[in-house]
């Protein structure tokens, strides 16, 4: 690709040879091509040495073309640069790659490594010059075929420099440069953005709202790469995803079967729609990490009985669910098998939707066959079966910029056409979408297409593998020595081969990383805490860490002394590394592709240090200095092991995990539908209310405790008794925040005032 920015992106080969002396013909060659090479603004980055080779592919994605020796090192078995190849095409599998080898070593050359190779260099009959055109040509074509379709436009269209008469205001950036300010603004961020920022009116880039020109083909770009029949690009987010699909499919007083694990803008779809939800009940265990709705909870019969159970369904309205939505994976990362989910609930529905916004990179990792919405070949969906749709977060786990989200769909039973589904996707949709979302989405899916997608979630998972098993040997070492120390929530020990039982982290990395086995919930195993669950039915994701502090049995009772999380997520929030998600005794890592190994070495010695200060009792001025500068009274004279001790004893009083499990086990009754609920609100027929007024109250909008980011109460519910387990739970929140400034709970629906928690209610 002829760029006038080509300085920015230098053409990068490699040269891999062990031809060190220039007085033979051959290094002479070499030489002579080397710098023909770099005449034409090439880079040649050479490499003498296999190891030096391979550790250049694995960690260099700027280079665009392989210039190797298939004589090296005299072998006639030709291994070291099989090795040099294999490398690569595990990694890349359309960069070229050009064999310099003679006329008699190339009639000796594999179907393999032809295979794999795209041309042939004969150094001692072609001039230099005429190879390194060829050589140039093709790093050229790769450059081109490697950008994807829509960002592809956008960088040709950048390159026109030409007055614009339309939106956006800033024309490429230009309006900035006239104020300090904005000057500063168009620095930070750099021109490219600015000439990205593009109006509707340019026609070159096709149309978000019509899925034509640049646009509409990445979209078919990103079906292909995901494995859908149909993808949109969403440009504000997976909420906005899910809004769009449950909009398109179900409507006022139509039963939609929700998994009570949902995200909040599911909520706001029901009441959006009007439809009427009726929920599935997720999973819990001993630490309250959210599991998934277990297989008999989604038969016919169940589901029958939950539509009769549900006091929102009154006789005139049809009992048949049209639309049914499961998260997948569950934060805790937990993932389903879908095909199990389609067998049982596709018996109820003709239309199922797995919001997977945190496991977009599924389809591309065999540890996760079957396990994801758009699973196997698309041609292979079974148009008798269930229609089915997938949101994901592009930007969650992938690499793409914030609210870039994809809706991928496969039509099966009673589908929604384009044009019908295209009314509500332009419901939500902007006139002015920001083009570089876009883009990221379109480079996400290049990014994930062929065997680099493979390859770049397999180093995700040898990382979180690498991280997992260190923690587990030091939880064991520490054991042995009768200390304690942190650990994973994972297996203890698992089975290789059909007999032998070996400890975690004594398993070879490989096999973890290549075999699902590992992480299957099996039923009954202890360690999940799920109980009899349906073998295969329930993997864990190794990439989702979840970090176990002491303190909770497996038996859910808490033992006499423990951590509870949050101190130590403060604690590392202190060195600066900032976690997911943290509940009373886990904390949450995600390793996603963007994770290195110094990375989470850094967080494993933070844990270490914790210990250290826990042991000693350091003092909090000097390891939470913060929290002591705004709690100074609160905390005065306390070390870490003392606050950990007295919190702990506070959570034991309170029970506050116990509290939780009794909170979310049961569903609360429904007086209102979502959409009645609103309209309430909009009215202002509602009141804001202490949680000892709340008795037999119906609540107005969501309450949503974070963690674990599950409705306690939806729109509509009503909070049960005073002594009940929902208020029970906002009781015993209430009650630990009022002890621990600084460790307070984020309830969305609950407002703070003087310390006393409150909620809008509808009025009576």
């Amino acid at each position: 690709m002829q760029d006038i920015r080509l300085h920015k992106f230098p053409i990068r080969i490699l040269l891999v040879h062990n031809v060190t002396d220039n007085s033979t013909a051959v290094g002479r060659a070499i030489s002579e091509l080397t710098c023909e090479l770099q005449q034409c603004d090439a880079e040649v980055i050479a490499a003498h040495q296999v190891e030096d080779a391979c550790s250049i592919i694995d960690s260099n994605p700027t280079i665009q073309c392989l210039l190797l020796n298939w004589d090296f090192d005299n072998d006639p078995e030709h291994q070291s640069p099989t090795v040099i190849l294999d490398t690569l095409r595990r990694r890349n599998d359309s960069m070229p790659v050009f064999l310099l080898a003679n006329r008699t070593s190339a009639t000796q050359i594999s179907i393999d490594a032809m295979q794999k190779a795209d041309d042939f260099i004969w150094l001692l009959e072609d001039t230099a010059s005429f190879i390194s055109g060829r050589i140039i040509a093709a790093a050229e074509r790769y450059r081109q075929d490697a950008l994807p379709p829509m960002f592809k436009a956008l960088v040709e269209f950048s390159k026109v420099y030409e007055y614009s008469w339309h939106t956006p205001g800033h024309t490429g950036g230009t309006a900035f440069l006239k104020s300090p300010v904005g000057q500063a603004f168009f620095n930070f961020f750099g021109e490219e953005l600015f000439r990205s920022d593009l109006s509707i009116s340019v026609g070159e880039l096709g149309s978000l709202l019509d899925h034509s020109g640049p646009i509409g083909e990445s979209e078919h770009y990103a079906a292909r790469v995901f494995g859908a029949h149909r993808s949109y690009h969403v440009t504000n987010g997976s909420s906005t995803s899910n809004r769009v699909i449950l909009m398109s499919s179900v409507t006022r007083n139509q039963i939609a079967l929700c998994d009570r694990n949902c995200h909040k803008s599911v909520e706001h779809a029901m009441t959006m729609s009007g439809a009427i939800p009726t929920y599935m009940m997720p999973s819990r265990n001993y630490y309250g990490i959210i599991g998934p709705i277990k297989p008999e909870h989604l038969t016919t019969k169940a589901i029958k009985k939950s539509i009769a159970d549900n006091p929102l369904v009154t006789k005139d309205i049809d009992a048949t669910p049209v639309h049914a939505i499961i998260t997948n994976s569950t934060y805790d990362g937990l993932c389903y098998n879908v095909k199990r989910v389609e067998e049982l609930l596709g018996q109820s529905v003709d239309r199922l939707h797995f919001d997977e916004a945190w496991y977009g990179y599924a389809r591309f990792n065999p540890i996760y066959q079957d396990r994801h919405a758009m699973h196997g070949d698309p041609k292979d969906h079974d148009a008798k079966g269930p229609t089915v749709f997938a949101t994901q977060s592009t930007h969650k786990l992938l690499a793409a910029f914030s609210q870039a989200s994809l809706i991928h769909v496969r039509n099966g039973r009673n589908p929604i056409e384009h044009t019908r589904f295209n009314e509500a996707f332009m419901m939500h949709a902007s006139t002015s979408p920001f083009y570089p979302i876009i883009a990221s989405n379109d480079v996400s899916a290049a990014m994930m297409d062929g065997t680099s997608g493979k390859s770049l979630t397999t180093d995700a998972i040898s990382e979180a593998v690498s991280f997992r098993q260190m923690m587990a040997r030091m939880h064991a070492e520490f054991a042995a020595d009768k200390q304690w120390f942190f650990n994973c929530w994972q297996p203890d020990t698992t089975h290789i081969g059909k007999n032998k039982t070996v400890p975690f982290y004594q398993v070879p990395q490989d096999e973890l990383i290549s075999n699902p086995q590992h992480w299957v919930l099996h039923p009954n195993a202890a360690w999940h805490g799920f109980g009899d669950i349906e073998d295969n039915y329930c993997m864990l994701d190794p990439i989702k860490v979840s970090v176990v502090t002491p303190g909770m049995q497996i038996d859910g009772t808490l033992m006499p002394s423990g951590i509870p999380a949050s101190i130590v997520t403060a604690y590392l929030d202190r060195q600066g590394i900032v976690v997911e998600k943290t509940t009373d005794f886990t904390i949450l890592f995600l390793f996603s592709i963007g994770i290195t190994k110094g990375k989470w070495g850094t967080l494993a010695n933070t844990l270490l240090d914790f210990k250290r200060d826990y042991d000693a009792n350091a003092p909090l001025e000097h390891v939470l200095p913060a929290l002591m500068e705004s709690n100074r009274e609160r905390y005065a004279g306390m070390g870490l092991r003392d606050l950990s001790d007295t919190m702990f004893a506070a959570m034991k009083e309170l029970k506050t995990t116990a509290a939780m499990s009794a909170g979310f086990s049961e569903l609360p009754i429904p007086d209102f539908s979502p959409v009645e609920a609103y309209e309430q609100l909009v009215r202002n027929q509602i009141e804001s209310l202490p949680l000892n007024k709340m008795a037999g109250r119906t609540v107005a909008t969501g309450v949503v405790p974070y963690p674990p980011g599950i409705p306690l109460l939806m729109p509509g519910e009503n909070a049960g008794p005073a002594d009940g387990p929902l208020l029970g739970y906002l009781k015993a929140l209430e009650a630990f925040d009022k002890r621990f400034p600084g460790f307070t709970h984020d309830t969305h629906g609950v407002e703070v005032v003087n310390g006393e928690y409150q909620v809008l209610c509808v009025k009576k």
